[in-house]
């Protein structure tokens, strides 16, 4: 691949590294034939992603299916991003996973209160990074 591709495949610890300097993603649930997608403000905690919640349909859905897509991406004038996480999420309940995440410096974005932490484990994790350039002539003599 070279340096003018507009798309580039990004490795695992470029994914993180990503991940890392972000706040906001979309969890995707889905349970039966219904697919549901949430704006959360999450953190990464070594190779994970975790997430406060209140009681609700996103917790309960997490509870019924833990299969989830996390997604985040960002850009600018000249390159956009997007990663992809796959895994499964579950509500943290010992006393040490509980006491551990209260001191990850994750805070709810909205004042009210969210008792529950969730976090995402991941069995895949993909990201594109984008090169924003103008499009090629779509009507002139292409290369092949």
């Amino acid at each position: 691949m070279s340096d003018t591709d507009p798309v580039v495949v990004l490795d695992d610890a470029q994914c993180w590294e990503l991940l890392r300097g972000q706040e906001l993603g979309r969890l995707v649930t889905h349970v039966g034939r219904v697919i549901d997608i949430f704006p959360v403000n999450y953190v990464v905690d070594d190779e994970t992603i975790v997430f406060r919640t209140a009681e609700g349909s996103k917790l309960f859905e997490l509870t019924v299916n833990d299969e989830v897509v996390f997604e985040v991406d960002d850009h600018t004038d000249d390159e956009a991003w997007s990663v992809i996480v796959r895994g499964h999420a579950h509500r943290l309940d010992t006393a040490g996973e509980v006491e551990h995440a209260d001191s990850l410096p994750l805070r709810p974005w909205i004042p009210t209160l969210k008792y529950n932490y969730v976090v995402v484990k991941p069995d895949a994790l993909t990201g594109r990074l984008f090169r924003r350039e103008s499009e090629p002539d779509r009507y002139g003599i292409q290369q092949y």
